[in-house]
């Protein structure tokens, strides 16, 4: 089986300080692989080079393509990247208002990455658009909403809804329960291990939480000071943490 996306020796560095280092693994297809630490660990800057929304300094991010195979995406052009952006991969936001267009409707969120990718007949797009907002739970009878109108758990919803309408094979979650009531956040979890089992989405989730990881992670990468410190199954490391700084996450969260 070719792996869907294979990372080697991927750094970056801001000056003289270390974002992340030395970081490689090897994501297949249907799996999610969680990534944890403290804040400054390097995880949100690990995440946003492997999506491509920074270069990195060194390293390689290869990606199984649909038509090529594994392609290192750092020396595709800036015309391929954005597609696959809109096709193959998709990116959610902690906070969903940097993933939706705040002043058009809620179907129109939706119905803007199926036109991205050249749908344009607007019967279909609305009947696709309203069928996704079922999927993530918002009324469909509230499509032409504007997302200020909502909550913030059904923005995040909206999101995820805008970002597997067109159906990627790899989607990026950046603390996709951030910020969120504990019971949104119970409600978003189901949601999201629903759609990844229905859909057999691979997924790489960053998160201070360890109960996300916990729930949706079949991996587990621990990052601190720009550096994986341990990796394993998720339940193998939380249960029985290795790394003298991975205990200390687990026992901190037992203890609370």
């Amino acid at each position: 089986m070719t792996p869907l996306l294979k990372v080697e020796g991927l750094g970056k560095f801001y000056g003289r300080h270390l974002g992340c280092a030395d970081i490689s693994f090897t994501l297949w297809p249907g799996e999610v692989m969680g990534i944890v630490g403290e804040s400054g660990s390097g995880k949100s800057t690990l995440l946003n080079c492997l999506a491509g929304h920074m270069p990195p300094d060194t390293g390689r991010v290869m990606f199984d393509t649909r038509d090529q195979g594994l392609r290192d995406t750092l020396e595709m052009s800036e015309p391929e990247r954005r597609w696959l952006a809109r096709t193959d991969w998709a990116f959610v936001h902690q906070n969903p208002r940097d993933g939706l267009r705040m002043n058009v409707s809620a179907g129109g969120n939706v119905g803007d990455r199926l036109m991205a990718v050249g749908a344009r007949h607007y019967g279909d797009i609305r009947r696709q658009a309203s069928d996704w907002l079922g999927r993530v739970e918002i009324d469909a009878g509230r499509i032409d909403e504007r997302p200020r109108a909502f909550s913030g758990g059904m923005q995040q919803r909206l999101q995820i809804a805008r970002n597997l309408v067109t159906g990627p094979r790899l989607v990026f979650m950046d603390e996709p329960t951030g910020g969120l009531d504990v019971s949104v956040q119970a409600r978003l979890l189901d949601l999201l291990r629903g759609l990844v089992r229905h859909f057999g989405l691979s997924a790489v989730i960053v998160t201070h939480d360890l109960a996300v990881v916990r729930l949706l992670a079949d991996r587990l990468m621990v990052m601190k000071d720009g550096h994986v410190v341990e990796e394993g199954l998720t339940d193998q490391v939380l249960d029985d943490p290795q790394d003298a700084y991975t205990q200390l996450l687990v026992s901190s969260v037992l203890q609370v």
